[in-house]
């Protein structure tokens, strides 16, 4: 999934799922080193356990790129749901 972020540095979040865990995590723009850290923390992860604990993170605003990711997430399995 192609998700375009809102109010970070980044710009857009390449996202994959497979069974509730993150197979792929990929950012456009922002800060390169946060950007891959980031990416490469939550593979392999179980997607809802890091929306919930990325979810309100702020940055220079409300919003942050993991904040961003949370929103992808839920928009991810949202779209998931919707398709069953």
């Amino acid at each position: 999934m192609h998700y375009r972020t809102r109010g970070t540095c980044s710009t857009a979040i390449d996202l994959e799922i497979d069974n509730g865990i993150i197979t792929a995590c990929a950012f456009t723009d922002g800060c390169q080193g946060n950007a891959i850290g980031l990416s490469r923390m939550v593979v392999g992860q179980d997607a809802l356990d890091v929306m919930h604990k990325l979810r309100g993170v702020p940055c220079q605003g409300p919003t942050s790129c993991p904040d961003q990711l949370s929103r992808a997430i839920e928009q991810y399995l949202n779209h998931a749901k919707d398709q069953q």
